[in-house]
C-alpha cells in the first residue's frame, strides 16, 4: 500500500468500529464517504485525517484500551461491549458474544444497565445517524 497505509484485518466492520478504525477510502469509497457524512457536524464531510486524530485519542488511553461507559438502551445496532469479560455486539434484541471466528449463539440483550463500550463515542454518532455496518455472516 505504500507510506500512510497500514494493512488492518478484522473479523468485519462491527469490530473494526470497536477497535476504533473508520472505513477505507481507498478500497471501501462509497462507504468511507457516508461515513465520513455522518462523522461530521457540519454539512461538509469530515476529513480522514480528522476522524483519524479524534479516533485516536477516543480508543486510547496511553496504550491502553479507551472504554466508555453507557446504559445499554442508548447503544445503537452495533456497537461492541464488554460484559464478564467477554466483548458482545449488540443487533437488535441480542447480545452476540464475539469470538475469533465469528460471533457464538445470541443472548437476550439486557436492559436498564450501564455497560462498558468499546465502540467509541464518535462511531456511536455514526452508528445513531443511520450507518449500517458490515457484520460477519455468523451474525446472522
Amino acid at each position: 500500500w505504500g507510506d500512510g497505509y497500514t494493512e488492518l484485518f478484522f473479523l468485519d466492520e462491527v469490530t473494526a468500529f470497536a477497535a476504533g478504525h473508520r472505513p477505507c477510502f481507498e478500497c471501501r469509497r462509497r462507504d468511507a464517504e457516508h461515513f465520513a457524512q455522518l462523522f461530521s457536524s457540519t454539512p461538509q464531510r469530515a476529513s480522514a485525517p480528522a476522524m483519524d486524530k479524534l479516533l485516536h485519542a477516543e480508543r486510547l488511553d496511553h496504550k491502553a484500551k479507551r472504554m466508555h461507559q453507557r446504559d445499554i438502551d442508548t447503544l445503537p445496532d452495533g456497537a461492541m461491549i464488554v460484559r464478564n469479560g467477554a466483548a458482545f455486539a449488540l443487533r437488535g434484541d441480542k447480545l452476540l458474544r464475539w469470538t475469533l471466528s465469528g460471533y457464538a449463539e445470541p443472548t437476550p440483550r439486557p436492559r436498564a444497565i450501564a455497560v462498558e463500550v468499546l465502540t467509541p463515542p464518535s462511531i456511536l454518532t455514526v452508528l445513531e445517524r443511520g450507518y449500517a455496518p458490515l457484520w460477519h455472516p455468523s451474525a446472522g
